[in-house]
């Protein structure tokens, strides 16, 4: 059995909230590099490479990459072997609350706008610290613990979508409903798009395993071909709509779309799509 301090994961956490808010990843960052250089619009070419700069001078100055800092969503992998030590003057916390005191330490250092509402529907008021965060957890071997927190954006959450098909419908007509998904979010959810999607599990997994997709790195094709050209094959679909950056046009509307599958019910067939604006940002940290 491994311990690993409550502390150590508050302070780990206040760490990846920073760091995701001011730094894209390198396999985003490239992506967009690449995009830029075989953009054919000369005006979506432009877009990019602000997008480009302001992603650099984000980095360097320690400026948000974008105003809208996100919901804090962090996914967990605990071994089996973990054991999480909590405070002495708190002896019953917990990993939750390590990770939610991590975010609200995370954004009050890093002066983070909090973005989330204690309540939906009624009063909507502000929690002021960005917490509660999102967090799924999931049961490993070994004495590792990995955190991976992504920092979301509301306006390309608010375009992603879940349906549930008959199983009897075949490829091309979810390849079509996900790229109508994706035209249709247009300037709205920032474009160019990383998309994360989901097929199978139910109702539930299936979104989750959406938003999990996101977390792979932009070239990392699936592991089985025929979910891999499905991936490239929707892709080529989305950039030929020529929504491009920010919807004003061009070849790039997205950089990658990744899929992942579950199984699932012989009645069911479900689908979600779940949209990343071009400021793809997460980062994970394994103690």
């Amino acid at each position: 059995m491994r311990t690993i301090k409550y502390e150590t994961i508050v302070a780990a956490v206040a760490k990846l909230c920073i760091d995701s808010c001011h730094e894209l990843p390198d396999d985003v960052l490239l992506a967009l590099e690449d995009a830029r250089e075989k953009e054919t619009n000369p005006r979506a070419a432009r877009i990019i490479e602000k997008l480009i700069e302001n992603a650099k001078l984000a980095s360097s100055e320690m400026i948000p990459i974008c105003q809208d800092t996100g919901l804090s969503i962090v996914f967990v992998e605990k071994g089996s072997e973990v054991f999480v030590e909590a405070p002495k003057d708190n002896p019953t916390a917990t990993i939750d609350d390590a990770i939610n005191a991590g975010v609200e330490l995370g954004y009050k250092d890093g002066l983070l706008r909090k973005s989330v509402v204690a309540e939906p529907l009624n009063k909507r008021e502000n929690t002021k610290t960005n917490t509660p965060a999102i967090i799924h957890h999931f049961v490993t071997s070994g004495d590792k613990l990995k955190l991976s927190l992504m920092t979301k954006g509301g306006g390309c959450e608010n375009k992603s979508q879940f349906k549930m098909f008959n199983p009897t419908e075949d490829k091309s007509t979810i390849i079509d409903w996900i790229r109508d998904v994706v035209v249709e979010a247009g300037a709205n959810a920032c474009p160019p798009f990383v998309i994360g999607v989901g097929i199978g599990g139910d109702f539930e997994q299936c979104c989750l395993i959406s938003k999990k997709a996101l977390l792979r790195k932009l070239d990392d094709n699936n592991s089985d071909k025929f979910y891999a050209d499905m991936e490239r094959d929707i892709l080529s679909l989305i950039n030929a709509s020529s929504l491009g950056a920010q919807g004003l046009g061009g070849d790039t509307t997205a950089l990658a779309v990744k899929i992942e599958t579950a199984p699932c019910h012989i009645a069911s067939l479900p689908v979600a799509v779940n949209i990343e604006c071009h400021a793809h940002r997460h980062k994970e940290i394994v103690l």
